[in-house]
């Protein structure tokens, strides 16, 4: 009799102290549907929306991250840093095909042909163009003229 008491004293503030764990709900409350005012159809297309959002949205952020992956090692490219690895890995891991921005690109592409330019013999003639040819020649002379007045000035000549 004496373990009876106990066990009905202790007992429930074991069940109070435990909560409802393993425990099924009774039929009296709602599920998680009904609370929020839906059919459980309803709430499963939901919930199938709402996962489908969320990855959508990771995979445009996995696209970003390439993008500005594939800017940071062109850069790299460009001015022969060392190679980033996590970057590389962040190139292969976007689904899409991963290309410059526009407006990098046409950058880009104005750098390159400037100094395509620069580097052919037709670049460095239009250089030689930008040259003001009559102070060229005038200080020629010049030089010329100081070698000659030297030279007559030379006792040995």
């Amino acid at each position: 009799m004496a373990s009876f008491m106990v066990k009905q004293m202790v007992g429930g503030q074991l069940k109070n102290l435990k909560g409802d764990l393993g425990v099924d709900k009774p039929e009296g409350e709602k599920s998680e549907a009904a609370a929020k005012g839906m059919t459980q159809e309803e709430f499963e297309q939901y919930q199938q929306q709402l996962e489908e959002e969320k990855q959508e949205r990771e995979a445009n952020f996995a696209q970003k991250k390439a993008e500005r992956a594939t800017v940071r090692s062109h850069f790299r490219d460009k001015y022969k840093l060392p190679k980033n690895e996590l970057d590389a890995e962040q190139i292969q891991g976007a689904r899409d095909d991963v290309e410059l921005p526009q407006e990098l690109a046409k950058m880009i592409a104005e750098d390159n042909q400037e100094e395509e330019s620069k580097s052919s013999v037709l670049g460095q003639l239009t250089n030689l163009q930008n040259v003001d040819m009559d102070h060229l020649k005038n200080k020629a002379q010049a030089t010329l003229e100081d070698l000659k007045n030297s030279a007559e000035k030379c006792a040995l000549m």
